[in-house]
């Protein structure tokens, strides 16, 4: 299953559309005004599906996980010189990208490759492509990209 996340031109919050590649909006991610990051995702049918908060106070970049109220776990960014990495502690999930950060493997715990996600260049908003082999973990990939471009924003403002 493919998604096309694709930021929204002219937003005051972060806000991205999530697309099929048949082009159908699949869920909607809205940024909601707090201290940090916190975004807010929504399905094709506006229900409130999961949210990215970041943590403040952390050494190094922290993102919680949410499923409706329940705390799932969080995406932490690991201390490393050129390939960026990031911890996931809900699922024994581990990310790393490459030296320029565009592109992103998501694998679990046995090794087994989840998801790649890889950044369209040349796009007038950020784009991310995520294709996830199991589309009952596309919300959970879903939600560590959106915590990687944060933590990528929070880091380049």
């Amino acid at each position: 299953m493919k998604l096309i996340f694709k930021q929204k031109m002219f937003s005051w919050f972060d806000s991205y559309d999530v697309f099929s590649e048949s082009g159908t909006t699949l869920y909607t991610v809205k940024g909601q005004l707090s201290w940090g990051h916190c975004l807010k995702i929504f399905d094709s049918s506006e229900v409130e599906v999961g949210t990215v908060k970041q943590k403040l106070f952390s050494f190094l970049p922290t993102f919680e996980i949410y499923i409706g109220d329940k705390y799932l776990g969080s995406i932490k960014k690991e201390f490393s010189f050129f390939r960026p990495k990031y911890n996931i502690d809900f699922n024994g999930w581990h990310v790393e990208g490459n030296l320029f950060e565009w592109d992103y493997n998501i694998i679990d715990s046995n090794g087994k490759h989840v998801a790649a996600v890889s950044k369209e260049l040349f796009n007038w908003t950020d784009t991310y492509i995520i294709d996830v082999l199991n589309s009952e973990k596309a919300v959970y990939a879903l939600m560590l990209v959106i915590a990687i471009d944060a933590e990528k924003c929070s880091r380049d403002n």
